[in-house]
């Protein structure tokens, strides 16, 4: 998610939402961090959006454990997820940092991009962010991997693009929970970025639905925990609007008046890039020439 900091009144600290598997709400961005305990020490999967909002998270964490922290997960390259890397690093030394192929290439550049844009900017701790060292992932994967804690697996999944290149969900099988990062929104809207996949991101739900459940306790990337209906639903329209891109341009609808051609799930002043960059990713001969 970046499209704003969402304020909500939330309880610091983490809350243990499975067999030693943990859950901390920041207020700012209203990201969830979470905590999976093994016999070899701790695994923290994303690290909130800089050196000083990722030392509150270590400071809850050494409240809620005296184990150490041994690796490092980010579900994607978005500054709230990964621009607490380096504080990690600088407690807990040269631990793994684990994320997809994609999202290990890209967190500089999209960090950087991110600086670039808050140059003189007003937005609250602006300056955090731009001061914060951008640490990228060391160990990558393209498809699917795991991670051993000593006495239980956690898996890794790419299901596919989405919220960007390279989401990926994070299965504890052993306790029941799969952590969907911004594929899934539950405090808002899915986020429609401007690195985003519309047209790719229902089947990559699809996937990590086969993952999900009936009695799976499933965390999203911000907000409280959801259950497989509520990502089901989300899935089904997020569905509706690639079909509606899809649709469209295929009636040769130009770009331009594409959001106030149709009816959408959610409110169309928040679809603009999901429209401009379905246009872009649709193949040719899945569009017409615009209707004059």
């Amino acid at each position: 998610m970046l499209q704003g900091d969402r304020r909500l009144a939330l309880v610091s600290g983490f809350t243990e939402v499975g067999d030693r598997v943990w859950v901390a709400r920041y207020e700012w961005y209203d990201v969830n961090v979470t905590v999976i305990e093994g016999d070899a020490g701790l695994l923290v999967v994303d690290t909130h959006a800089s050196d000083r909002a990722a030392r509150e998270v270590i400071a809850d964490l050494r409240r809620l454990s005296s184990r150490p922290v041994t690796g490092i997960v980010n579900t994607h390259d978005h500054v709230d997820h990964v621009f607490g890397n380096g504080a990690f690093r600088a407690e807990y030394g040269a631990i793994p940092i684990t994320a997809t192929d994609s999202t290990a290439e890209t967190t500089v550049p999209h960090g950087e991009q991110v600086k670039a844009s808050l140059l003189g900017s007003d937005r609250d701790r602006a300056r955090e962010i731009a001061e914060t060292a951008i640490v990228p992932a060391d160990h990558m994967f393209s498809s699917v991997t795991a991670i051993d804690l000593g006495d239980r697996s956690v898996e890794l999944v790419h299901p596919g693009r989405g919220h960007t290149a390279g989401d990926l969900v994070v299965r504890i099988e052993d306790a029941d929970i799969v952590l969907a990062g911004d594929l899934v929104e539950e405090s808002g809207m899915p986020a429609y970025g401007d690195d985003c996949f519309p047209m790719e991101w229902p089947r990559s739900l699809d996937l990590a639905l086969q993952l999900i459940g009936p009695g799976t306790v499933v965390v999203p990337g911000h907000g409280a925990r959801v259950d497989r209906d509520f990502v089901q639903e989300q899935r089904s329209s997020i569905g509706v609007v690639a079909e509606t891109i899809r649709d469209l341009a295929g009636r040769g609808v130009p770009l331009g008046h594409a959001l106030d051609a149709a009816s959408w799930p959610y409110p169309s002043e928040n679809l603009g890039h999901a429209v401009r960059r379905g246009y872009e990713q649709l193949p040719r001969d899945a569009k017409r020439l615009p209707l004059l």
